[in-house]
């Protein structure tokens, strides 16, 4: 039987134009710093969002964790969000990898005021551990796909900068936060120290994401790959496509957030949508259960035709992406009218 996929952005493949390039591919050893492709994709993701360097990493998870190892020393608080990727899904890493304590908010649909990070900041006492780092997650996933304010960044980082505490964004899917809400990329990257960006989340890459920064914190986070095991060869085969992604496939996330929308609008009429449609603003929907019935309600999709994310007993996730169409999305509209109707 073959199955419609929503579970997750990350189930696309490469298109067979990404896979010509992903051939055609010069490579270079890029422990040596010489895979050109490799160079290329760093200096372009820097420039885009307003920074010195970059540096290729095979994941979110690591680009994230080298971010907090780098402008961090092991007893210092990192300030994030009680539902961000940092906290639930990156293993504890920060602990272990970075000897630093999480401080944890609850955002409203996964955002932060500065009100909220001003009360928490940490005063300069040896009983405290000492606030350095606040990340923020953008968009929100958790959150239903959220696209944190600009003007409440820009809030944030006046309270980090007058403390002077560094800010870092997991932007995992920045990609579709720009074309949801039409800002420079740069624009949002002048917030921040750091930013990481996954190119096989929404854009179609196979593999990898890259983080951005000043120099001294790019050098730094190059350092910690090759302790975590991250350093990668002849790389340029992967470098290339996230090239491609960037070129081909960031336009048309606005597809993806329209049939993201259809989604929403018929889980609504059935009485099942979490959030208010007007949440619903890229590419992530969330479906609630009150009857925490959701392992049930996962086979009975996969019964009809469709795979879905159940994200805990009350919640189910569906993701739009690249490989999701059109006949597809009228297909899927009539499993969720059959299956919760």
């Amino acid at each position: 039987m073959s199955y419609i996929d929503l579970r997750s952005d990350t189930v696309t493949r490469p298109t067979a134009d990404m896979r010509r390039a992903m051939y055609q591919a010069e490579v270079g050893d890029d422990v040596y710093g010489e895979d050109r492709l490799v160079n290329e994709l760093q200096d372009r993701v820097a420039r885009m969002m307003g920074k010195e360097a970059g540096i290729f990493v095979p994941s979110g998870t690591m680009s994230n964790q080298l971010a907090i190892r780098s402008q961090t020393q092991p007893g210092d608080e990192v300030i994030c969000e009680y539902n961000s990727h940092i906290f639930n899904y990156e293993g504890g890493g920060p602990a272990l990898l970075s000897g630093v304590q999480l401080h944890p908010l609850i955002g409203e649909y996964g955002i932060l005021t500065a009100d909220q990070i001003a009360q928490v900041m940490r005063p300069t006492d040896h009983h405290y551990a000492q606030t350095k780092l606040i990340t923020l997650e953008n968009t929100h996933n958790r959150a239903g796909g959220v696209v944190y304010p600009l003007p409440v960044i820009e809030d944030i980082a006046a309270i980090a900068d007058s403390q002077n505490v560094k800010m870092h964004l997991d932007g995992a899917r920045l990609m579709n936060s720009v074309i949801a809400s039409g800002l420079d990329p740069r624009v949002i990257g002048d917030q921040f120290h750091s930013v990481s960006l996954c190119l096989s989340k929404g854009l179609g890459a196979p593999v990898g994401s890259v983080l951005v920064g000043d120099a001294e914190c790019v050098d730094q986070a190059h350092r910690f790959r090759k302790m975590f095991g991250g350093g990668m060869r002849q790389v340029g085969i992967l470098a290339a496509a996230g090239l491609y992604a960037l070129d081909h496939h960031v336009e048309r996330l606005a597809e993806d957030h329209q049939r993201a929308k259809t989604l929403a609008k018929t889980c609504q009429e059935l009485g099942y949508l979490e959030n208010d449609i007007a949440w619903t603003q890229t590419n992530i929907v969330l479906l609630t259960f009150p009857n925490g019935n959701t392992a049930e309600m996962e086979e009975k999709f996969k019964q009809a035709g469709l795979l879905v994310s159940v994200v805990n007993d009350h919640r189910i996730r569906l993701v739009t992406h690249l490989d999701f169409h059109e006949d597809q999305l009228r297909q899927s509209v009539k499993i969720l009218k059959r299956v919760l109707g």
